[in-house]
Formats: structure tokens, sequence, C-alpha cells
């Protein structure tokens, strides 16, 4: 058996029948090639920032991409093109674009996980989503085919992908391929941003900072006090329910979607039921982030699971919307 307590940033602790790491797009198409995956079920996890285990044991092979490095495949006076292993830190590979002043990702620094899954999950925050930076997505599947996919084929909606369809789970994401602009396109007007770069210059590196320095006081490190950061995904809800809703709530804060629709901020909602900062036996609301569910010490996932549910119908109860769970439940 293999653990996976490491493997996943709510520090719960499950157990793998097998766990099997690659390197390259060459070792995926051996494991293939080897049958591997018709031994027993498997799933392909990255940095397990988005995952929560609600059993102990799974008789399944877990397998995870090394696959590194960053390659410049185009350039010009106007935007530069990356191909990025999907095994690379996120963040990492957001310090690199700040760093060669390539605009685009500074408002997703500090999201946890790995390039893969920023493609699977279509990440997003202040404003920025990576569907806007994607421009395709290698890939191989079970059989041993690869397949790019045009940013178009890929289904990109709000927190979701075609990667996440069932008909889509045996896909491995080997790389994905980005284009940055050479010129400023910052995004300053979403939460408290440009409040926090106050007078200063802006800059990428600045911008980088501001959207750290919020991070950092708003969500609790995974390595302190186990999360998955946002627990919970925005919900959109219909201008008509909204605005009834304002009557009621005039401080109910929303996003523009489109002419018919907002999104409303699922931590807003989660605190007007009552619930930040509370806690359920081993697990709790934060005390800053309503929208994170944390690990207080040894919980098990169906603890978590308990939690989220009661909070979901809280939260219903009270406004009549559904809120549904951003983490991915194995």
């Amino acid at each position: 058996m293999y653990s996976l307590l490491s493997h996943n940033t709510f520090g719960i602790e499950a157990c793998a029948a097998c766990f099997v790491e690659y390197h390259s797009e060459s070792e995926l198409k051996g494991l293939v090639e080897a049958s591997l995956f018709k031994e027993r079920p498997y799933f392909c996890i990255g940095a397990g920032s988005n995952v929560l285990f609600t059993r102990p044991y799974y008789d399944w092979t877990f397998l995870h991409s090394a696959i590194r490095g960053m390659e410049v495949t185009h350039e010009d006076a106007d935007c530069v093109e990356v191909r990025v292993g999907s095994g690379e830190v996120w963040d990492e590979f957001v310090q690199t674009c700040v760093n060669r002043k390539w605009y685009g990702a500074e408002n997703l620094s500090l999201i946890p996980g790995e390039v893969g899954a920023s493609a699977v999950q279509n990440i997003g925050a202040y404003g920025a989503e990576v569907k806007d930076l994607i421009t395709s997505v290698e890939t191989m599947d079970a059989d041993g085919h690869s397949r790019v996919y045009e940013v178009c084929e890929c289904g990109y909606g709000y927190r979701t992908s075609i990667f996440k369809r069932a008909d889509k789970k045996h896909v491995f994401i080997l790389y994905v391929n980005f284009r940055l602009s050479k010129h400023p396109c910052f995004q300053l007007d979403y939460g408290n941003v440009r409040q926090e770069l106050g007078t200063d210059e802006v800059t990428l590196g600045r911008v980088r900072k501001a959207i750290i320095d919020i991070r950092r006081r708003k969500l609790p490190d995974p390595s302190l006090q186990g999360n998955a950061g946002s627990f919970f995904v925005n919900p959109v809800i219909s201008r008509t329910h909204y605005e009834a809703l304002r009557a009621v709530y005039p401080q109910m804060p929303c996003y523009e979607v489109d002419a018919g629709h907002v999104k409303v901020p699922a931590g807003w909602l989660i605190e007007q039921a009552g619930w930040k900062g509370r806690r359920m036996g081993p697990v709790a609301v934060h005390d800053r982030q309503a929208l994170v569910l944390v690990n207080l010490g040894d919980a098990t996932g169906a603890d978590v699971v308990r939690l989220a549910d009661v909070v979901r119908e809280a939260v219903h109860a009270k406004f009549g919307i559904e809120i549904r769970p951003e983490v991915n439940f194995l």
C-alpha cells in the first residue's frame, strides 16, 4: 500500500494500492503498453490541492505526472508562447512569467497545484482565468493515442473543462501551451487588488506581491492547517433571483456574468448563513474566509463531507441558492 497523505493538501490519511510517477511522454507510453491500466481502476493526481479523499483505502493505481520543463515555442514583439510540462508547479511558472516580464498570469499567483491541473480546472482568481492564456493542451489517452486539444475544443467554463467530463477522465495531460503578452494588461478592479497596491507604480512584480499578500491574509497555509483552498464554487443565479434577494439583503454583493445572470460570492452566503468560523468536530469553516473548510487535526474525508453538506443546506434554506463543491470528492 502507498500512503496518499503527502498527495492531498487537506491532510487526509488514505492509502492506495499502487502509485506510479512518470517523467516523460515515452514513460507514460511504456506504462500503457505494459497494460498497467487494465489491472485496476486508476486516477491521475496532481499536487492534491483540489481533492478530498472520502475513504481510507483505494484499490486503484494513482498516477502522477512529473513531466517538467518550459520551452519558448514562439516569440514576437507582442507576445510569447511557451510549452510547459504538466508536472511543473503552477506558481513557479507564474513567477517565471513575472521575472521575464510576460503579462497575463500574475493575478493567478499563489494558486496551489500543478500546470496540468490548471488546464483541467480552469483555475481563476481576481478576474483572471487560465483559459484566457491557454492556446492548446497536449494529451495521451489510456490506449496510448496522442491528441492536441486546441483551446476552442477544451470546453472551458467557470471552473470546468472537457477534461472533467466522464468520457475524458482517461485522458492524461502532458503539456500545456500558453500565450503571454509582452505589453501591460493588468486586471486590478476585482476584489481589493487596487486598494492593496495603493499609490505605488503598477508593475508585474508589485501586482504579484499584492495578490500573494491578499491570499496569505485570507487563506490558511495547508502546511499548517489542512485545506483545499476555495471549497465551493461561487454560484451563478438569475438577475431576477438576485434582485429579489437584494430587496431583503441590500448589501448582497455580485459580479456581472451576462444580461440575465450574476455571480454571488459563496463565502458571503456562508457567512450570512452563520457558518463562518464554526466547527463541527475535527473540521471547521475558516474564521477569515468562509469559502474555505479546514482540517483541525485527524479529520476524515467523511467529516469534511458532513460539514460541507450542513453548510450547503444552511445557504439553501436562507437564500434558496445551491452552492456546489469546487473540490473533487474521491
